[in-house]
């Protein structure tokens, strides 16, 4: 049997944030998931230098930032995570190249894991429509009007989308996001090192 700890070897994990706003656990619980499945996680921002965690209201931890997301694309990882926090999504719906580096993932049908308000992003990219997800309860007029079918469920899992709803909820996303992150990403989808 495989060693079920080195699910995502090789794989490169991109987690997009805003230079400030961002719920830190959602940021962690996955990060910590993907590194103990052998899987490289990278910090991608809108700006370079160092992006500021909270714990709900209260400034948390720094962390230094590895990519810009203007200087990279989805070819360079083999799957997205996307914390949530109010205003890490509410920023980067206003970021074209944020916008688009989601949207690229849908567009080459690589894995995305997204948490709590991580859906506003989502809803901008427009990947939405048609799909089941999971949310923070206030975004499920947000979803529907995109076309989505909103549930309130811990974690749900349509086509290469991973969702949901709080920190509360991150042991069982972490679990499936690790779990889509390895069944989804094929060969001929492997990551290039940006130059």
């Amino acid at each position: 049997m495989a060693d079920s700890t080195r699910k995502l070897t090789d794989r490169r994990v991109a987690f997009l944030v805003a230079p400030e706003g961002f719920e830190q656990v959602e940021l962690t619980d996955p990060w910590k998931a993907v590194e103990e499945a052998g899987g490289t996680p990278e910090l991608v921002c809108t700006s370079s230098g160092e992006a500021q965690g909270f714990n709900h209201l209260d400034k948390a931890d720094t962390f230094t930032v590895d990519q810009v997301v203007s200087d990279v694309t989805a070819e360079n990882y083999d799957a997205l995570v996307l914390p949530g926090g109010v205003a890490n999504p509410d920023f980067l719906r206003t970021q074209e190249d944020a916008v688009n580096f989601v949207r690229d993932f849908f567009d080459r049908g690589k894995p995305v894991a997204a948490i709590c308000h991580a859906a506003w992003t989502l809803i901008e990219a427009d990947v939405v429509g048609g799909r089941r997800i999971t949310s923070w309860p206030s975004l499920r007029t947000d979803l529907r009007n995109a076309g989505a079918e909103w549930v309130d469920e811990e974690v749900v899992t349509d086509q290469n989308l991973v969702s949901s709803r709080n920190p509360d909820d991150l042991p069982a996303f972490c679990a499936e996001l690790v779990e889509q992150f390895a069944e989804n990403v094929h060969s001929d989808q492997s990551a290039s090192v940006p130059s």
